[in-house]
């Protein structure tokens, strides 16, 4: 009599997140003070276009509207075999998966501290699509030109500590 063995169900790790896409200009543009990782309510054929890396994040925002939490301006093209009924709009609105304590807290600080809901990345974690979300301030230009020479500066001292071989913490 042979028996039946359920296979073990593994949860999905870190080492299983597929970046699709990231907002590299919003460290740049933005003083990132908080993220968040959110679910996102998306179609069938907005998945399948996903998956093949074709969305862009640039001049995408968060807003709260009536105790949820929207994105706008994020571009996810249209799936080139979905046509007619499994066709999606490339610029609808998504809206994102927060629990409702997490998005009253944000729309307190995005009204009270002109802070901006900026989205960092799209990924894939355990076979949904998930984003990290920005809390963040605006950074001025001369903030930007200050961060640059920052960066700049700890880059050669690291680049004279390993051509001298000293420690720098």
């Amino acid at each position: 009599m042979a028996t039946k063995h359920k296979k073990k169900k593994t949860l999905p790790d870190a080492s299983n997140n597929r970046v699709v896409a990231s907002n590299r200009k919003a460290r740049h543009d933005y003083e990132i003070l908080e993220t968040y990782e959110a679910g996102i309510v998306l179609q069938g054929s907005e998945v399948k276009s996903l998956r093949l890396g074709k969305v862009q994040l640039r001049d995408s925002y968060g807003k709260v509207e009536q105790h949820e939490l929207f994105i706008h301006n994020v571009h996810i093209s249209p799936y080139e075999y979905g046509v007619g009924f499994g066709a999606h709009n490339p610029e609808r609105p998504k809206k994102l998966l927060l629990h409702k304590g997490e998005i009253e807290r944000l729309r307190g600080k995005v009204e009270q501290d002109h802070l901006t809901l900026v989205p960092l990345s799209i990924y894939f974690k355990g076979g949904k699509a998930k984003m990290e979300l920005a809390l963040a301030r605006g950074r001025k230009t001369y903030d930007k030109r200050h961060e640059l020479a920052k960066r700049d500066a700890e880059m050669e001292m690291r680049k004279l500590s390993k051509q001298y071989g000293m420690q720098i913490s």
